[in-house]
């Protein structure tokens, strides 16, 4: 009788565009990436006009930008704010070569999923390329510390209702822990018995309660709680236990602060569009 063989999963290939500030750099950043076999990297390009011409014919999973393009410092986080406006679902990282907070900000707010400084390791930008393709947020402690700051400027957190109340039931602070952990929507409605359309719904009208608009202010607000309904937070189980987190590692951070007590070390947190 004949017995079925188990065959080890092969992991997708991601699609990577490099776009560095000059032909050269891109060429040379784009063939370093080619060495791991977990990307299928496109033809280099290193102007505006080119990324978004390969992006809308190639549809890469992730874009790695310069930011600065054209001869221009900023050219690519504009770049970036069109990627993100007209190829939603195509993720960037930008390329900085230094970690300041003006930068560290404007990628975000121009819709990055990952700041990546030059400084860094060739293996560090693979593992960040393969963590912003999963729909989670690259950043280390001190740039989360900046957008912290900046969030926290721009947009004060509604955590409690003029009469004191947690402005969410306890669905939806179920709902916060599942995407301060990471999950999609996809992996919320599973751990939660729902449908992905309920889950949005409840995204929804989190954002709403909140008065936020995206998924890492979500986070934040769950960190701000210091702990999530029953005295739970991300990485805890049902009776507020620690659990050891699930794809940990010592540079990865969610949209969160590092040195909260009540979470995990930082790792990169699925923050995907609801």
């Amino acid at each position: 009788m004949a017995h079925a063989i188990a065959l080890p999963e092969v992991s997708p290939v991601i699609r990577v565009l490099a776009a560095d500030a000059t032909r050269m750099n891109s060429q040379l950043l784009a063939a370093a990436l080619e060495r791991d076999k977990c990307f299928r990297v496109l033809d280099a390009v290193s102007d505006a006009k080119g990324i978004l011409a390969a992006v809308a014919k190639e549809k890469p999973a992730v874009v790695v930008i310069s930011a600065e393009l054209d001869d221009d410092k900023r050219k690519g986080f504009e770049i970036a704010r069109e990627l993100h406006s007209l190829h939603s679902e195509t993720r960037v990282v930008m390329l900085l070569d230094t970690s300041e907070r003006s930068q560290v900000v404007e990628a975000f707010r121009a819709g990055a999923r990952g700041v990546f400084c030059r400084s860094e390791s060739l293996k560090a930008l693979a593992r960040c390329i393969q963590c912003v393709n999963e729909g989670q947020i690259w950043a280390n402690s001190r740039e989360l510390r900046y957008l912290l700051e900046a969030l926290g400027e721009a947009l004060p957190m509604r955590v409690i209702d003029a009469r004191g109340a947690v402005l969410l039931s306890r669905r939806e602070l179920e709902v916060v822990r599942c995407v301060a952990e990471g999950l999609s929507n996809r992996e919320i409605a599973q751990r939660l018995g729902l449908t992905e359309h309920t889950v949005k719904n409840y995204l929804f009208r989190i954002f709403d309660k909140l008065g936020v608009s995206k998924r890492v202010e979500v986070v934040l607000y769950a960190y701000s709680l210091g702990g999530l309904a029953d005295g739970a937070g991300p990485g805890s189980d049902a009776n507020g236990r620690k659990q050891a987190p699930s794809a940990v590692s010592n540079k990865k951070v969610v949209g969160t602060p590092q040195a909260l007590p009540q979470f995990p070390r930082p790792t990169v947190s699925g923050l995907a569009k609801a």
